[in-house]
């Protein structure tokens, strides 16, 4: 079995990042390489995996006691109310910090798994399979965890904590749809904007190869983009400062998410896209990013097919909304909204503070443009 193994070093822990495919048959090894033990595991997974998935798991762990957690994988799910059940289910089954929480599903489920496993009689084993092509690129690096507020927005309650192991097998990405693929694609794209113009050319030429999921270039481009994250998260683990650059156009983004309520109108790799359409055109008006590599990033979108339109969900008068979740992001530090713009294609900044009336301004001008 050919596969890509990434090891990911921070100030709080070190774990590996497998990459490839058919990982199921082999999870007794990784687990026995990477020094994993333990006696019980809840396997939380979301309502899109199929049940013979989960099964296939359970019975490589026969020598553990397996307990199994379905719910809906949404927004709106990843909650307080959620959290709260897994607790009970965990206390009710006797787990100590020994055993160990298995996430199986996107970047909800990950998120979700990972936060209750952090403050779970203050932290358990973690192990991550993230199914979705949009999870195993972002989600699963870098110890993010957390929850949504149900007023005030998007994972303003979480914790960083590192997994023990993320198993990313390709083999589960056969199952998403095109859309889906796109939204994933979405942060692999992000990242080679942010910090590796060679990646973003490598994406330029291959990206059909990518999306039909061609093994080669697809686990190619899962690792160079898992790379990309590597490199930033070591070098800031808690997003004191250069790790904000992997926010680009995700403050717009949330920001779109949340006011459309975090239904399935807009799902969240479609909100980064816009999110990044949307701090491309600033960062262009702000003349911070020159109109050839706009034209070039802009082109790179339109080649996916990607034809969404902010003005389908938002008209003039939802700004003050938007804005009012933009303000709430966690991210800022004052009164002002901190956005991530990127300066040319592989290089990205990140303090750039503007008061509301700057973004009213441009929001006002734009937003039936974008």
């Amino acid at each position: 079995m050919k596969y890509s193994k990434l090891k990911i070093q921070t100030s709080t822990s070190k774990y590996s990042i497998y990459i490839g495919s058919n990982f199921t048959n082999k999870i007794n090894t990784i687990l026995n390489n990477e020094k994993i033990f333990f006696n019980k595991a809840l396997i939380i997974y979301d309502s899109k995996i199929k049940i013979k998935d989960v099964s296939k798991i359970t019975s490589k762990l026969k020598k553990k006691e397996v307990f199994i957690y379905k719910f809906e994988s949404n927004e709106k799910s990843k909650s307080f109310k959620t959290v709260n059940k897994i607790i009970i289910k965990l206390l009710k089954n006797n787990f100590t910090r020994q055993d160990c929480i298995i996430s199986l599903g996107g970047g909800i489920t990950g998120d979700l798994s990972g936060f209750v496993s952090s403050i779970y009689k203050r932290g358990i084993k973690f192990i991550n399979i993230p199914t979705t092509l949009l999870a195993q690129v972002d989600a699963s690096i870098g110890g993010k965890t957390g929850v949504n507020h149900e007023i005030y927005g998007k994972n303003l309650i979480g914790s960083f904590y590192q997994p023990n192991v993320v198993i990313a097998d390709t083999d589960y990405l056969k199952s998403l749809s095109r859309k889906e693929l796109i939204c994933g694609y979405a942060e692999i794209f992000k990242h080679s904007l942010i910090y590796s113009k060679q990646n973003f050319l490598f994406l330029e030429k291959f990206y059909k190869k990518i999306l039909s999921l061609e093994k080669k270039v697809l686990e190619k481009a899962i690792l160079e983009s898992c790379k990309i994250k590597k490199s930033i998260v070591q070098k800031d683990e808690k997003e004191n400062n250069l790790r904000m650059i992997l926010n680009l156009g995700h403050t717009f983004g949330h920001a779109y998410e949340a006011a459309c309520g975090y239904k399935n109108i807009l799902n969240h790799g479609e909100g980064v896209m816009l999110g990044i359409k949307t701090a491309i055109l600033f960062s262009l008006k702000e003349k911070k990013l020159s109109l050839n590599d706009f034209k070039r990033i802009n082109q790179n979108i339109l080649n996916l097919n990607f034809n969404l339109k902010l003005k389908k969900f938002f008209s003039l008068k939802d700004i003050n909304k938007l804005l009012g979740y933009m303000k709430n992001d966690k991210k800022n530090n004052n009164s002002k909204i901190n956005l991530v713009l990127l300066n040319k294609i592989g290089k990205a900044s990140i303090k750039n503070s503007y008061d509301q009336k700057k973004i009213k301004k441009f929001f006002y001008e734009n937003l039936n443009n974008i």
